[in-house]
């Protein structure tokens, strides 16, 4: 049980901080960027179900994470950007 939750905050850390230098909007913090990771494993794991696609292995999380930690990075700046420009 240890072990899968130390898994699940790595690919979290690795996908989150992968997403911000991808998105070049700097990263959230180590705690940021493994929420953004798990978050984004969620999205990711969610679309690539529905896609019927199936992550194999650590690699394969890792991969469905960014993935979805990069959506969410998008949406979160959107949603940002929108309500600046409300006020």
């Amino acid at each position: 049980m240890l072990t899968a939750i130390l898994v699940w905050l790595l690919v979290g850390l690795i996908a989150g901080f992968l997403a911000s230098v991808v998105m070049r909007g700097g990263g959230y913090g180590v705690v940021g960027d493994i929420i953004v990771g798990l978050v984004g494993a969620l999205i990711g794991g969610f679309l690539a179900n529905l896609l019927g696609l199936g992550a194999s292995g650590l690699i394969g999380s890792i991969i469905i994470a960014f993935i979805g930690a990069c959506i969410l990075i998008a949406i979160l700046r959107a949603v940002s950007s929108s309500t600046r420009r409300a006020l």
